[in-house]
């Protein structure tokens, strides 16, 4: 007994001396994020995780040893993201991270305890997300995407590139509540630029063969559309039937550039993505989602597929050209 006694109390004096790591250090201990995607694991959304990942690497998370993250993908269906959203509430993540805005809705109507990290939502205050950019005062913060901002300056660039561009064909996904936000923006600019739009609602991937039918018909001289996780699902099927019709296509991210569309201008997405993981690294360190204030993004970029104008028999203005922040030869 009295040996037992004695090993624990050297035991206790070599603990008392011995360095302890930081606190910082010690608070990464087990972490586990859910994240929430309404697209695909396409090989855009793994090279942007692989941006999130280093990042949180960076600030000392690594998956496999003090970090786990759960994926879920909606696959372009909106009404998958609850049951999603529910799920990983029910894993008790420490935090779920949000993909669009509409992953965020679902995960905010899935638990208002769990911290919610939104990766370039669209109007988070009209979507009833948030209360303020300022002080969020939900469980919901993160960063906020300027894609009512851009669609004028999309517009514009594209009747630059393609002056001859008199009817631009929309296509937009109904099922998002975005896009019904976005289409007075648009509007606003087709008015200023003198352009008439021609709008083709879709819901799901069943419509996507009717809008196509329809657009022969009305016969465009370009294609204008968000990267929707609906249509990044069938961005290779999109950019095709441009091509064999000979549209022009723009969008607001450089994946569909890459696949073939004349240009994107748009939020630079690998900045947002290193936004978030230091919003999840705050969280984890004990700063409330509620007072943590949205971020808004300060870097754009307009990506040019000049191989794609030549096909389609353009020559893109110098003064577009020069713009450009990466040019696809």
């Amino acid at each position: 007994m009295r040996l037992r006694w004695v090993i624990g109390l050297l035991f206790a004096a070599a603990n008392a001396s011995y360095p302890h790591a930081p606190a910082a250090a010690q608070q990464t201990t087990g972490y586990r994020l859910g994240y929430l995607d309404g697209g695909s694991a396409t090989a855009e959304s793994k090279r942007l995780l692989s941006v999130f990942r280093q990042r949180l690497n960076e600030l000392g998370y690594r998956e496999g040893q003090n970090l786990t993250i759960e994926y879920r993908w909606a696959e372009g269906n909106y009404d998958r993201l609850p049951e999603l959203a529910a799920e990983l509430a029910g894993l008790k993540v420490h935090i779920i991270v949000a993909a669009v805005a509409q992953a965020a809705r679902a995960a905010k109507q899935a638990t208002r305890t769990i911290p919610v990290v939104m990766v370039g939502a669209v109007d988070p205050v009209g979507l009833g997300l948030v209360k303020q950019h300022a002080r969020p005062g939900e469980n919901v913060t993160g960063l906020s995407s300027l894609s009512a901002e851009l669609i004028g300056k999309q517009l514009e660039l594209l009747t630059e590139a393609a002056p001859n561009v008199f009817r631009i064909a929309v296509l937009w996904n109904a099922a998002n509540p975005i896009e019904a936000r976005l289409w007075r923006a648009r509007q606003a600019a087709a008015k200023t630029l003198g352009v008439v739009l021609v709008p083709l609602e879709v819901r799901d991937s069943a419509d996507i063969g009717p809008a196509f039918a329809e657009m022969v018909k009305a016969q465009p001289q370009a294609l204008q559309l968000l990267a929707d996780p609906l249509f990044t699902v069938h961005r290779s099927d999109i950019i095709k039937f441009a091509a064999q019709h000979r549209i022009p296509v723009i969008s607001d991210t450089s994946d569909f550039t890459e696949a073939g569309a004349l240009l994107s201008y748009g939020v630079h997405l690998p900045d947002v993505f290193r936004g978030a993981a230091r919003f999840v690294d705050k969280i984890l360190k004990g700063a409330r989602a509620a007072t943590l204030p949205i971020e808004q993004p300060t870097r754009f970029e307009l990506v040019i597929n000049l191989k794609t104008a030549r096909a389609l028999g353009l020559t893109i203005a110098p003064s577009v050209l020069g713009f450009a922040d990466r040019v696809i030869e």
